[in-house]
């Protein structure tokens, strides 16, 4: 099998194949101990996803919901043609109809009818560092929603549930904001140029050993934004005459990457190893269509935590089958890196995996760290190939030197058992907190007990806006998402916890969730916990 991307000789399958034989004592050895640990002391971290189905009579009344919206959007439709309705629509003045039309009727139908009626609930600006509260600044509406004024006044100190602030690093105080001031001071804000001409400070070379250095693998290559991590490098690692299996949910970025590729795109379900597995199966028996002569290479591509589902990765499945097949692995770490594992290292340490068994090891900075950018973690000679190939690497502007500062001074500290090792504990603990709050409440959460992400299931599109207008007249910011982000009759709302989140502060918008979700008839469990909900008197008193 070819490994060589774009016809480059730099990644190939004997180059990996003599470095996968050269680890293969040091695989062994960490197998074997990984064995020994299970043994003592059991899996730490078993593979549970929680996604309670929601009853018949549910899921019916959301298509219906659905056909209802339709029914009156084609009817509002007819009655703006003919004059009935005055209702400014996503089409053009009459003054352009001379004009190529910017919107098609049918595909601008969800924006005039449904997206226009939340429109409040997207987009809020904020005026503040994006830490356990914020100040948002408030919005009036004209033209049927189609023009939005800012009036001024701001509704302060609102708890964020929205952003992905994991450990609390979004801080305007403190040493790490202090080390991206001083390095304004010492490098200026921007660099104006690209790392392959004179944009290459020590600053970026220190952020790449640090962060490589943290991930346990021998070479990493940062980027200045975490979406062109993705979409402009695996077009890098595969072209055409290679196959990618794709999680059927993964990120838009990888998505787009996979299309730019030139590769062939095969889906397998969600977290699903028995479908994984078929496909390689089929993949290496059939081979490549027509032809069926072997894929130069097979590529699994999958995150770690997604951001919609808050399931974490079956990531021993998938390098059981990678090894299996002799298929190549790339894992999307953007929401798992800082987030979960003993030290914050994603994924392979949560489940005790080696990292050399994953060949491509990405992830942002965006979320746990406070910053901007991602990167691409691995072997010398993959990063060696994209720093010569990469589009962003080569034609991108350098990362700027405060964020490059703030995210080596986060990581310096997340070993640290007075800050790191303590935000990565606290964003445990409120975690499970505000996942179990929610069970308790009779509530559908979706996704894995140990992450971040906390999805409540809400089904009915016309339930969100409400949801969110709610959550923040009590002071509370929150993320809804419908369709297209999630599918047609699965809206749901979306809560990031922090470890900055005090325990009052989920307790108090445990509450709130619970009025509101009484009133629009959200607890739609039918596996409610018996057992009482726990105080902090009683915590205290035991």
């Amino acid at each position: 099998m070819d490994l060589a991307a774009a016809g480059d000789v730099c990644w190939n399958c004997h180059a990996i194949q003599k470095n996968t034989m050269k680890n293969n004592k040091k695989s062994k050895k960490f197998e074997e101990n990984s064995k020994n640990k299970k043994e003592k002391n059991g899996t730490p971290h078993p593979f549970i996803e929680d996604h309670e189905k929601p009853s018949i009579f549910i899921a019916m009344l959301s298509h219906i919901s659905y056909g209802i919206m339709t029914l009156f959007g084609f009817l509002r439709d007819f009655m703006r043609k003919h004059g009935l309705e005055k209702t400014i629509g996503a089409m053009e003045s009459n003054d352009m109809k001379d004009f190529v039309p910017l919107y098609a009727s049918f595909e601008s139908f969800y924006t005039r009818n449904i997206y226009i009626r939340m429109r409040d609930c997207m987009s809020r600006p904020i005026c503040s560092v994006p830490g356990a509260t914020i100040n948002i600044a408030k919005r009036t509406y004209r033209n049927s929603g189609w023009n939005i004024d800012l009036t001024g006044e701001i509704q302060k100190d609102v708890v964020n549930l929205g952003s992905y602030n994991y450990l609390g690093f979004a801080e305007n105080t403190g040493a790490c904001s202090e080390d991206a001031v001083e390095s304004i001071r010492k490098y200026g804000a921007g660099v104006c140029s690209s790392r392959k001409e004179v944009g290459n400070l020590v600053l970026h070379e220190e952020l790449e050993e640090v962060v490589a250095n943290y991930l346990g693998v021998e070479s990493c290559l940062a980027f200045g934004m975490g979406f062109a991590t993705n979409s402009m490098n695996i077009p890098c690692l595969v072209d055409k005459g290679c196959l990618i299996l794709s999680d059927e949910l993964n990120h838009a970025s990888l998505v787009l990457g996979c299309r730019l590729s030139g590769a062939t795109i095969n889906v397998f379900k969600h977290n699903d190893m028995e479908d994984l597995e078929m496909k390689l199966r089929n993949a290496i028996v059939v081979g490549q269509p027509r032809k069926h002569i072997p894929w130069r290479k097979i590529l699994i591509i999958v995150e770690g935590i997604y951001s919609m589902e808050g399931s974490i990765i079956n990531l021993p499945g998938v390098v059981e089958l990678k090894k299996k097949y002799k298929a190549y692995v790339y894992l999307d770490e953007a929401h798992s890196i800082g987030a979960i594992g003993k030290s914050g290292r994603g994924v392979t340490e949560y489940y005790g995996v080696d990292p050399n068994d994953v060949d491509i090891m990405m992830g942002t900075f965006t979320k746990s760290f406070g910053a901007a950018g991602g990167y691409i973690g691995g072997r010398k000679t993959i990063i060696e190939h994209l720093k010569s190939h990469s589009h962003s690497a080569c034609y991108a502007s350098s990362m700027a030197p405060p964020v490059a500062q703030q995210i080596i001074s986060c990581l310096l500290k997340m070993d640290d058992p007075n800050n790191g090792h303590k935000r990565i504990l606290r964003l445990d603990q409120n975690s499970k907190l505000f996942r179990e709050g929610l069970k308790e409440r009779g509530f559908i959460v979706c996704g894995n007990n140990d992450s971040p992400v906390v999805p409540m299931m809400v089904y009915m599109p016309a339930k969100l806006s409400p949801f969110s207008r709610e959550m923040l007249d009590r002071g509370f910011a929150i993320v809804v998402a419908g369709f297209p982000a999630v599918p047609l009759t699965e809206s749901r709302v979306r809560f990031c916890i922090s470890a900055a989140h005090t325990e009052k502060q989920i307790r108090e918008a445990l509450d709130a969730i619970g009025e509101i979700g009484d009133g629009l008839g959200l607890k739609y469990s039918k596996n409610k916990l018996a057992r009482k909900m726990v105080t902090v008197e009683k915590l205290r008193i035991c």
